[in-house]
């Protein structure tokens, strides 16, 4: 059985992943130039001062990657780090031991010290998402109304548009993956 700093040492960087896209490529591209950084953040010196790396789960058809990696893309940009790629369907071993409420929801954020221990899970969702998420879900028909396939499809095209375009959900993501990683790294000093 591979360890994450296997999967870490064999993956891809983010970046060339992002240039390597084929779905969504452009709306993550839209989602990395319109995301502006908070400036003058300590997360980002606590960062380059523990060196973490983090061993991303991920597949480019997901929505929630689309919009959630290029935010993890500048993160590592701006410490220093180096953020590699396992691809979720390619060894679903991996994804099976960090599931989301049993599920293999992406993307998931391993935040990993030099010897590969795992310190902490993001993903897939920040909290706030995940919230709209459900109550968009919860507002469709059931799913043996002649509508519901249409109406999931509609809340769907929503989503991907509110992910591409909203630089308030950007933020939330951001700052969720800010204090899960900083409380982490924070109890390793």
């Amino acid at each position: 059985m591979k360890t994450e700093q296997q999967y870490f040492e064999e993956g891809i960087p983010l970046g060339e992943y992002m240039e390597g896209m084929t779905t969504h490529k452009e709306n993550s591209q839209k989602v990395y130039e319109g995301f502006k950084m908070p400036q003058g953040d300590e997360f980002i010196a606590l960062l380059q001062e523990n060196k973490p790396h983090i061993l991303v789960i991920t597949e480019d058809w997901c929505g929630d990657a689309m919009m959630n990696n290029p935010i993890l893309r500048h993160i590592t940009e701006a410490a220093g780090l180096d953020a590699r790629i396992a691809y979720r369907d390619a060894d679903t071993e991996l994804i099976d031991r960090w599931l989301t409420n049993g599920g293999r929801s992406i993307p998931v954020y391993l935040l990993m010290n030099d010897e590969g221990e795992v310190l902490a899970k993001w993903g897939p969702r920040a909290p706030q998402l995940q919230e709209l998420v459900m109550e968009q879900k919860n507002s469709l028909p059931s799913k043996d109304d002649p509508a519901f396939e249409e109406k999931q499809k509609e809340m769907y095209a929503s989503m991907m548009e509110q992910n591409t375009t909203n630089p308030d959900y950007w933020l939330w993501v951001y700052e969720d993956i800010r204090k899960t990683f900083m409380s982490a790294l924070q109890k390793q000093s």
